[in-house]
């Protein structure tokens, strides 16, 4: 095994980023060993993608999908923030939403898919960001095996830590395709709710209040 492949299999969690972002040869390396071992799992399912014109190329596209695409948030550094000076010292409230959520579960491998709510009081002395840069932080930590209790808290903690504003809240509404699709089979229109608090959201009750109305505002 070449040092770079034992490299790539060193283990983190699930909804952990790797140490430093994938380079085109690691990429391209985890690619081929990934899909050497879905053409295991197909063997071992009994599916023929050696002849089968349907499954013939699906290991590779499989790899392909899940380094490129589902879990490119632990292969890539997290988004750019773009930061602008708070001139009027803003403090109010602001609410941001819906922002679209798709995930994987991290127990099935299932899709997790729904909505973010995002609510920031700027500190006075300090930095707004781009309105973009929400939706690109909340696709960065939904991009890999997540479970939506510590989804929340990722992206609650990220933005905190970089823009240092006096709160931040985090709420996402999803439906998990591990509960409609297997197992008790639910009904699509079962979600799952659930709100991080940070900051001043996490101690004043008027915030929270605010928060939460502006969310309902939104359909969430």
């Amino acid at each position: 095994m070449s040092a770079q492949i034992h490299q790539l299999l060193i283990p983190r969690r699930a909804n952990q980023a790797l140490e430093a972002p994938l380079t085109e040869a690691a990429e391209n390396a985890m690619i081929a060993a990934a899909a050497q071992k879905i053409s295991e799992l197909l063997d071992i399912l009994q599916i023929d993608h050696q002849n089968d014109h349907n499954t013939r190329e699906t290991p590779e596209r499989v790899a392909r999908m899940y380094v490129r695409e589902l879990l490119r948030g632990r292969f890539a550094a997290p988004p750019k923030i773009t930061e602008f000076d708070n001139v009027e010292q803003c403090e109010q409230l602001i609410v941001t939403g819906p922002i679209e959520v798709r995930s994987l579960c991290a127990h099935h491998l299932m899709p997790i898919v729904g909505e973010a709510y995002i609510g920031v009081q700027p500190s006075a002395s300090g930095k707004i960001i781009g309105l973009s840069k929400y939706d690109r932080i909340v696709d960065h930590f939904a991009a890999r095996f997540q479970i939506q209790e510590e989804l929340v808290s990722q992206i609650a903690s990220f933005i905190m830590d970089q823009t240092q504003p006096r709160g931040v809240a985090v709420r996402i509404s999803a439906t998990h395709l591990c509960k409609t699709h297997r197992g008790v089979r639910a009904s699509p229109a079962s979600r799952m709710v659930n709100t991080a608090w940070l900051g001043s959201l996490s101690e004043e009750s008027s915030l929270k209040q605010e928060f939460l109305q502006e969310c309902r505002g939104f359909g969430g």
